[in-house]
């Protein structure tokens, strides 16, 4: 009997050593890939979309792992996966019902005055920016 739990318990901490190996290595690549993406653009795909895949997609599976062996959600009961989906898109539909307003520098009654005043501080340095760079390449008396 004793020797049947030690087997057991082995078992058990293999497992969880493969989930912490398998956390170790989507922990790399979602360290390595905002760092390669600038060398990974193909096409359409370009470096702020795989580094967001890396970072949000890898993060997602991450913690799904985590929630799923090392809080033992498989064994719960039905109705936690069901409340855990529910709390989910809840948190979805909130987002989705903040976001128009929280992404945008003006509403209906409200303005963003600081978020403009910011844009309009970049639009005006670029735009000086750009203006030096013109005349940086001239030499003394108009001539390139």
């Amino acid at each position: 009997m004793a020797e049947h739990q030690e087997h057991a318990d082995e078992h058990g901490q293999a497992y969880y050593v493969k989930i912490w190996a398998v956390l170790l290595v989507l922990l790399i690549v979602s360290i390595l890939g905002p760092i390669l993406a600038p060398h990974l653009e193909v096409g359409f795909l370009k470096a702020w979309m795989i580094t967001l895949m890396t970072a949000f997609g890898i993060a997602v599976v991450k913690a799904y792992l985590v929630a799923a062996n090392f809080m033992h959600l498989k064994i719960e009961k039905r109705y936690i996966s069901y409340l855990l989906a529910t709390m989910l898109m809840l948190m979805l539909l909130f987002f989705a019902g903040v976001a128009p307003d929280v992404m945008k520098h003006e509403g209906q009654n409200w303005q963003n005055v600081a978020a403009q005043t910011e844009v309009e501080r970049a639009l005006e340095a670029e735009g000086a920016a750009a203006a030096h760079g013109e005349h940086a390449g001239e030499q003394p008396g108009g001539e390139h």
